[in-house]
């Protein structure tokens, strides 16, 4: 266990909860891909229409994140019907593969927590087909003049060939997997190629993020920048700012390259330095004091980052990271957390962007980082990055 003596019971009192809480909400919600709770209930986003050729129903980006907080309790409590359950996701993410249209470069975040993690614990072959399909199509995304992968698709009056955004960070660990699984180096190339440029244009010297960044998608180099789902540009929209903290760990995991631990920390130490006295974290570090919009999965994210960092470094080190994410989480789990039967969520106060029409809701990834964080401390995670 990772966590200091003091805090163990703390660790295993949360997981129990989350144990309690998935024990009833798996079966309720089995036949569905949630994202977010309308009314407590949670929503479906597996509603399969053929005509429907826009990432917003079986296509939406988070709709892996079920299947991995299914996979998650499988491998903690070894119960059957977590397996069953996140196969039933799985399946359905099939006709994303006929549909074609409504993919992009976030197959990582669809189909690591799903096939990825089914081929580790069950070696499914067919788990490993969907997972080097969607590895496939990741990697034909990958722009060699700006050595970057193209974010999104056809934006309605956006030319959006140049554009990458930090997420992808999170996505190129399917490209790792699947370099690892055949042996084929080119995957792992465009992988780190990506990471480097990352590096390069989104991480700014005080450890701050950009979201979005166009590169000339003919020439390759950096047109501009964009604020995308932060305040404004140049800001500091604190879920790209876990997405780096985490992504660049993840690439350091599979790589071993010094500069990636050494970015990941970077980005941390701006983020540690900006947690407010409350522990609370805003949608963006810069964006003005009212109205005071949050967002708990940006806190759980990072919490996952700042764990994983915790483990490669010296034990002078390892107390600023691991402190910085249990605060993080004691903060989520004292003020932000949803432990009763009334909402099918864990964490509340999500926010998808700071320009976005609505704020402080259930969303699903919040609660599948929020899960991995605590099973990290408590030393039994599933690592499917």
């Amino acid at each position: 266990m990772l966590v200091l003596d003091s805090k163990t019971a703390w660790v295993d009192e949360v997981v129990d909860k989350i144990t309690a809480k998935m024990d009833w909400v798996s079966e309720k919600s089995k036949n569905k891909i949630p994202y977010t709770t309308i009314n407590g209930q949670h929503d479906d986003r597996s509603l399969h229409n053929p005509s429907n050729t826009e990432a917003d129903g079986i296509s939406w980006w988070t709709n892996g994140f079920w299947g991995g907080m299914m996979w998650q309790m499988y491998h903690v409590t070894g119960q059957a019907k977590y397996k069953d359950i996140a196969e039933i996701s799985e399946r359905k993410l099939d006709a994303c593969f006929q549909d074609y249209y409504g993919l992009h470069h976030d197959v990582g975040f669809m189909w690591q927590p799903t096939s990825v993690a089914n081929f580790k614990l069950t070696g499914n072959p067919d788990s490993r087909k969907r997972a080097m399909h969607a590895a496939n199509l990741l990697a034909g995304r990958y722009n060699p003049a700006g050595q970057f992968i193209r974010a999104w698709n056809d934006l309605e009056d956006e030319d959006t060939r140049g554009w990458a955004i930090i997420d992808c960070m999170l996505n190129i660990p399917l490209l790792y997997w699947a370099s690892s699984e055949t042996g084929d180096p080119r995957f792992r190339q465009i992988a780190e190629k990506h990471a480097d440029t990352t590096m390069n244009a989104f991480i700014r010297p005080d450890g701050s993020v950009n979201h979005i960044v166009e590169f000339d998608p003919f020439a390759g180099g950096v047109v501009k920048t964009y604020g995308g789902q932060g305040y404004e540009e140049g800001s500091s929209w604190t879920r790209g700012q876990s997405w780096a903290l985490y992504g660049f760990m993840m690439s350091y995991n599979h790589t071993q390259k010094e500069e990636y631990l050494h970015t990941a920390k970077r980005v941390a130490h701006y983020f540690i330095a900006n947690i407010p006295e409350d522990g609370i974290i805003p949608v963006d570090f810069r964006q003005p004091k009212e109205p005071a919009l949050e967002d708990s999965t940006a806190a759980a994210i990072a919490a996952c980052g700042l764990i994983e960092i915790a483990k490669k470094v010296g034990p002078h080190e390892k107390d600023l990271y691991l402190g910085a994410a249990i605060k993080l989480l004691h903060t989520l789990d004292q003020t932000r957390t949803d432990w009763t039967t009334g909402c099918d969520c864990i964490l509340k106060n999500g926010s998808a962007a700071y320009h976005a029409s609505s704020h402080h809701q259930s969303i699903i990834y919040g609660d599948y980082f929020f899960m991995e964080a605590m099973l990290k401390l408590k030393g039994n995670d599933l690592y499917i990055w």
